[in-house]
């Protein structure tokens, strides 16, 4: 004999739904149960009548079974089919599961409107109420589109349950066969412990075999068994021709324990004992088989439980490196964006400087060009220039005696400067040097200054030789004032009465240099240096090469010039042209100013106004005075010390007016000094310490007045 198969069948509520649909299919492909039994329960036809189970009709097979036999037919898997009427699905489900032992029940999840009615009502859908009512011994499934959404595993094995015939009692009937297999009339049978009648449901397909099915929930396979039905009680009641038939298909334990105790045991119940020990042995070891598979069962869920956690983490951590990551591309598209507007900017910029190098480049190509022009037009003008006199280099090196060293007499920016004798004349002669950068434009800048004016005070221009450059100048004994003042070559010291007719001469000539018609002169390198005195002590201003032309609109308008550099000698030049360009008249003023210090003083330029100006202020103003002269007019001369000093004040605004201020000054200085001198006469003859001049006094000073 063997184990019935429906002991271990799985029971399908189906309906109209597609939520049956997925559990009977999830049934068939995840269950390893051979038996499927199709329930569906009719709950609105019948709602009075009971329980009742019927046959499927050609409506519910059509509706309902038809794509699940296909379904099995493809499986392989043998189906049962089962309508049963009652107003309470659940209760129809429960009872027919208990009754036919149902191991498995697979239930579709409820998501009809019904459902949530049911919910706001208080009352609980078909696969909830299933879950808590169903057998203990039975797996409780809730299926939706092919998952589990929920489940209940067997709280007890299916032992000393009852079972059910292995082939219901069926009368044969002529109109019980059908296309879809056999089907049974209902045949009433009370029962002691349910209300309702119950009949079996028939079978598409005899279940033939005893291979024993894998349980839900284990993957460990049982080897077939040979059991024997547990005996039943069984009754069919018909009316046959009005009488009642009655068949008792029951064998009592009680009787045959009985019977076998009166009579010794025969060998066949010997050995079927002993089949039966073996056979509760061998289900002890299934139970506790079913039991290690249960604890695996929920080992697995918590480990499922911990993957699903460990997903939601890992899900959550690849949602924030999803958002980190869009982050930091929104910042790479920002900085893209500001890198691409910066090399846009820079790209212009580049453009824009190309565009001004470009400029720059014609304009400096077009400046050098007129520079050459104007110098074509200055060598061709000098060639033909008839104001001076034009000499041969050869003229120049026989007057020079091929330039030798005993004939130099000096050195300067331009070059070295010659003592020679042309036209029977001393003269001197300055040679442009070849490494001299402005040399060129010095020397067209001087002789055109030198051809334009005349002054007493002015050195003259006697020739010059364009091709070399070469300036002849009239001779003057005594040299340069610097040499005179410190006193070069063992010369005498200049006595203070000629000291302060020099600087009377030398602010006249720079009068008539910034008064200049129709453009003004400044000298811009007035120095000791530059100031020439002839035999008789009587002063020239030289060396204009570096005057500049200031334009009478601009010094009528603004009083000042703005140059590109600075020209002159450091301690000499004004410090506000020489720090922003600006050139005005006044510059020449601070120049004058510490010109004037050193032809009291005899001391060098640096920080010359300010050791003065300490003098004067501890009262020791005798003590600076040249020590070479010792009959200073302390008075005068401290008189002239404050012109000076105002000359060379470091704004100039504070300077002083030239012709209004500093000349009257030094022209009484003068008449003081002749006055003096007139009293030392004799004889028409005077004496400059041990340097005798013969030239009288009022010659001078007709001189200087016609000046």
């Amino acid at each position: 004999m063997s184990l019935p198969q429906s002991s271990y069948a799985t029971m399908v509520a189906v309906d109209k739904d597609k939520n049956s649909a997925y559990a009977f299919r999830w049934a068939i492909n995840h269950l390893d149960n051979p038996l499927v039994i199709a329930v569906h329960v009719k709950h609105k036809n019948l709602p009075n009548q009971g329980t009742n189970v019927y046959p499927p009709d050609d409506t519910d097979m059509e509706n309902i079974f038809s794509p699940l036999r296909k379904l099995c037919n493809r499986k392989a898997v043998q189906l049962k089919e089962a309508v049963i009427d009652n107003s309470d699905v659940v209760k129809g489900l429960r009872e027919y599961a208990h009754r036919n032992t149902i191991h498995s029940i697979v239930i579709g999840a409820a998501k009809s409107p019904l459902s949530s009615l049911k919910k706001l009502k208080g009352e609980e859908d078909v696969p909830t109420a299933m879950l808590k009512t169903a057998p203990d011994y039975s797996c409780v499934y809730v299926i939706s589109k092919w998952k589990i959404v929920q489940t209940r595993s067997a709280i007890r094995p299916m032992t000393n349950t009852p079972v059910p015939p292995k082939q219901p009692f069926i009368m044969p009937s002529p109109h019980n066969e059908s296309e879809h297999g056999t089907r049974t009339q209902p045949h009433k049978r009370r029962s002691s412990d349910e209300g309702s009648d119950v009949t079996m449901v028939s079978e598409k397909n005899s279940i033939q075999g005893t291979r024993r099915p894998k349980s839900a929930g284990s993957n460990n396979s049982i080897e077939q068994i040979d059991l024997p039905a547990r005996p039943r009680h069984m009754s069919m009641d018909e009316k046959d021709n009005g009488k009642l038939i009655s068949m008792d298909l029951t064998v009592n334990d009680s009787d045959l324990s009985d019977s076998q105790g009166k009579s010794p045991k025969s060998q066949p119940q010997r050995e079927l004992e002993a089949e039966m020990k073996r056979l509760r042995l061998e289900l002890k070891q299934t139970m506790e088989m079913y039991s290690k598979a249960c604890k695996q069962a929920i080992s697995a869920k918590n480990q499922a439980e911990q993957i699903r956690l460990w997903k939601v983490k890992e899900e959550n951590k690849v949602e924030e490196v999803r958002l980190s990551q869009e982050a930091a591309l929104a910042l790479a598209a920002q900085e893209k964006a500001k890198a691409l507007a910066a090399w846009q900017e820079a790209e212009e910029s580049r453009k824009r400087a190309e565009l001004e190098a470009q400029k720059r480049r014609e304009a400096e190509l077009k400046a050098k060009k007129e520079a050459e022009e104007k110098d074509r037009a200055l060598d061709a003008l000098a060639r033909k220039d008839t104001r001076y006199r034009k000499y041969t280099i050869q003229e120049i090196e026989i007057a020079t005696e091929q330039f030798a060293e005993s004939k130099k007499i000096g050195e300067g920016g331009y070059g070295p400067v010659y003592k020679g004798k042309l036209d029977h004349t001393a003269v001197a002669i300055k040679i442009l040097s070849p490494d001299a950068s402005q040399g060129r434009k010095q020397f067209n800048q001087e002789v055109e200054i030198l051809c334009r004016i005349r002054h007493p005070n002015m050195v003259l221009l006697l020739g010059a030789c364009p091709e070399y450059g070469c300036l002849v100048y009239e001779h003057m004994e005594n040299g340069s004032l610097d040499d005179r003042l410190f006193r070069r070559n063992n010369s005498p010291p200049i006595p203070w009465r000629l000291r302060f007719q020099i600087a009377a001469e030398i602010a006249t000539a720079l009068l008539f240099l910034h008064q200049t018609k129709p453009e003004p002169l400044v000298h811009r390198d007035l120095k000791p240096a530059n100031i020439l005195l002839d035999k008789n002590y009587v002063s020239k201003i030289g060396d204009v090469g570096l005057a500049r032309l200031v334009p009478p609109s601009v010094l009528n308008a603004v009083t000042q010039y703005y140059m590109t550099s600075a020209a002159g000698t450091f301690c000499y030049i004004d410090p506000e042209y020489q720090k922003s360009g600006m050139l005005t008249k006044k510059s020449d003023i601070y120049s004058l100013g510490i010109l004037l210090l050193q032809i009291i003083t005899a001391k060098p330029a640096m920080g010359l106004s300010h050791q003065v100006m300490r003098a004067i202020e501890k009262g020791k103003f005798s003590e600076i005075l040249d020590p070479m002269v010792p009959d200073w007019p302390v008075e005068e001369a401290l008189k002239l010390a404050n012109v000076a000093l105002k000359c060379a004040e470091l704004s100039k605004k504070d300077r002083p007016d030239l012709a209004t201020v500093v000349l009257p000054t030094l022209c009484q200085l003068r008449e003081f000094g002749n006055a003096s001198q007139n009293k030392q006469v004799i004889g028409g003859v005077y004496r400059i310490n041990s340097h005798v001049a013969r030239t009288p006094a009022n010659t001078r000073s007709k001189a200087l007045s016609r000046s």
